[in-house]
Formats: C-alpha cells, structure tokens, sequence
C-alpha cells in the first residue's frame, strides 16, 4: 500500500425527506447522513502530473471522466499547487448504487490531496460542493444531518449509531439518480426529525423503476436480530442495522449469491 491512503467510506442515509425544489433547480432534502467503516480506497504518490489508475471488483463498470480526477484538477487549481499525484482508485462499491460511491472518492482525493500536497484543508472543503452534494458529507464522513441539496451540513452526536453492526446489500442493478427523481411524485411528506420514524421518500421510485429493491427488502427485513431496514439515496442498495454482529453475519452468509452485500459498522 502506498504511504498516501484514504479510504472512502460508504454513504448511508438513514432517512431522506423531498422537500421540493431549490431556485436552482435541485431538489431541497432533508437526511441523515451515516458511513460505514469499510467502503473503496484512494492511494497517490507524488508525481509531476495528476493522473489515475483505477482498480478493484467493480473498476470495469466506470466510465466518462473519473470524479476523483476532476477532484484533484479542482484541488490543485484553487490551492496552487505546482505538483501532481499519481492516484489508484481500488473500487470496492457497486457503481450507481445510492452509497455515494463517486461522491466519496472525490471526498478521499481531496483529503489524501491536502496531505501530500501538504495544503490548508480549507481548499477540499471550498471545493467539495462543486463536485456533488453528497461531496461536503462525504468529506467529512461523519454522521451528519444534511439541509438545502443535501450539502448543508450539521454533525450529529447520536451515541446509538456509532459502532452498530449494518449489513448492505444490493440486487447488482445500477441506478440513476436522476431517473429516480424523475420519478418522484413531488409530494412533501413533512419534515424529518427522528430518523427512526422519518423514511425514504425516493424508496417506492426507485422500487417502480427496480421492483427487485422490494425483494430486498423484505429479505432483509426477514433476517433475525435486524433492527432497523431501509434503502439508501436513491437506491438501490439497501441496508439493515442490527443488534449484534453475530446476527449480522448470519445474514450475511445467507444473502442470495446473485446478490451484493457488505457487512460492516457505522462510525
């Protein structure tokens, strides 16, 4: 491993209310944000120019311009460095899956950046809302309540998520984010307050658009010891929290082998 690493942890929303829109056109949400402790893995060294090399179980299923590049460009441009950084990307996360996979990738760049370039990190933190609205949030990876796009952001200190044994799994069907508020029926359900009685309001979207996210779902729901079940972001994977990492690993082992599943914590 290179001495420069970071990891990026998987995004959770444990809730997610559409408030309606915002005067530039995006969408007003209200979430709550939790990672993971496992998620993909960025590692640079210095270099006289940017550059990437992308790796890991699901390298083959990015395309277009890499968010991890544009971060670095972005980075370099606004702190005036002079140096580069040759990057490897190990993608361990489903692409298009509603876990910020992109988003935290751009957000470890721009941490691991600020290390090795050895720059005030106020530069990552100017930089990450143009990159996604996920960015800022993932930036941090920390639980965190999120306002306007999702990028106004407020640390929660909730002793009951930190260390909770989660399990993710996703029916390995890529969803567009965009298609999914599309199919949004525009209905402000109210605000969110306690995570635990808010929901997902994109979750019967997605599922109209991948009905296997309701088998999901239900499969999780089924598993003994799971607490708490939900779809993150816009999907399509979703998530159980559970009471104890043995009933975890239980489920895991008996997740459907045409499945993906991660089995982790919250920080």
């Amino acid at each position: 491993m290179s001495p420069y690493s970071e990891p990026a942890p998987a995004k959770l929303n444990l809730a997610l209310h559409v408030r309606g829109k915002l005067p530039d056109g995006r969408h007003r949400l209200e979430t709550i944000f939790a990672f993971c402790t496992e998620g993909d893995m960025v590692e640079a060294e210095p270099a006289d120019d940017v550059s990437l090399s992308v790796g890991g179980r699901f390298a083959g299923d990015l395309s277009g311009e890499n968010l991890v590049m544009t971060a670095a460009t972005a980075l370099r441009a606004a702190a005036g460095v002079a140096a580069g950084a040759a990057l490897q990307l190990k993608k361990n996360l489903p692409v298009a899956s509603g876990i910020g996979g992109g988003s935290a990738d751009a957000a470890a760049a721009l941490r691991l950046l600020t290390r090795l370039w050895n720059i005030d990190p106020a530069h990552a933190a100017a930089v990450a809302p143009g990159l996604g609205s996920d960015v800022p949030a993932c930036l941090l990876s920390l639980t965190a309540r999120g306002g306007g796009a999702g990028d106004e952001l407020r640390l929660l200190d909730d002793a009951s998520i930190a260390g909770t044994p989660v399990l993710l799994v996703n029916p390995r069907t890529p969803l567009s984010t965009a298609d999914v508020f599309a199919q949004w029926g525009g209905v402000d359900n109210g605000p969110l307050s306690d995570w635990r009685e808010g929901c997902n309001d994109l979750q019967a979207p997605a599922i109209s658009l991948v009905p296997e996210i309701a088998d999901v779902l239900a499969w999780l729901g089924q598993q003994i010891g799971a607490a708490f079940v939900r779809m993150s972001g816009s999907g399509a994977t979703c998530f159980a929290l559970f009471k104890s990492e043995a009933a975890r690993d239980a489920a895991a082992a008996a997740v459907p082998g045409h499945w993906w599943h991660l089995a982790s914590h919250l920080r």
